[in-house]
């Protein structure tokens, strides 16, 4: 708790307005990657409490969408569509689908984490899966040339995503941005260019 207390970017986000220190990781790997940009319909997954939705909707400047889901609820954002439920289940998925109007967006983002049993094989299991179900997300809604931003966690299934990323994009990097605790072993993938 002291520690998330006398974290600099806590009492930066604090000060800033955003809700969580994780706004920072995202800013930081979009001044890097020119990810977001106006006109775009990004889909944030794992978004609550939403401090990459309020990223998204900055930087698209009033031009673009943002649709957000997540299981917790979130606390509306101007801009931003959310549609609370798990991304586990079909029927969310479908809900999902009919607000992107079926279309293909520009950019997803994951930021998503399972709920932390404290037995870090099943907890990196469960993480795994959730970025399967973005990968699977962003192979059948992701344009051509479009990107997919992914917390992972270094561990079981890493080299399975890391090669199922590869075989989908032009290019995929590895960020670890400041803002991410060193002792963390989160990682962002970024594929870069949906390949058609």
């Amino acid at each position: 708790m002291q520690e998330h207390l006398n974290d600099p970017y806590v009492k930066l986000a604090q000060k800033e307005g955003y809700r969580a220190r994780a706004a920072y990781k995202l800013m930081e790997i979009d001044d890097k990657d020119k990810l977001i940009k106006p006109g775009m319909t990004v889909v944030d997954l794992g978004s609550a409490p939403g401090s990459w939705s309020q990223v998204a909707v900055q930087r698209l400047k009033g031009q673009g969408k943002v649709i957000a889901l997540d299981i917790l609820d979130m606390q509306p954002i101007a801009g931003v569509t959310f549609i609370q439920g798990d991304f586990r289940e079909e029927s969310v998925l479908r809900e999902l689908e009919e607000k992107i109007n079926k279309t293909q967006v520009d950019l997803v983002i994951a930021d998503m984490a399972p709920n932390i049993s404290g037995v870090k094989d099943v907890d990196q299991a469960g993480a795994a899966y959730l970025t399967e179900l973005a990968l699977e997300f962003s192979k059948d809604w992701l344009k051509p040339d479009g990107n997919f931003l992914v917390k992972v966690f270094i561990g079981v299934g890493f080299e399975e995503i890391l090669k199922n990323m590869r075989q989908m994009f032009d290019k995929v990097v590895t960020r670890k941005p400041k803002a991410s605790r060193d002792r963390s072993s989160e990682v962002y993938l970024l594929g870069l260019g949906r390949k058609s």
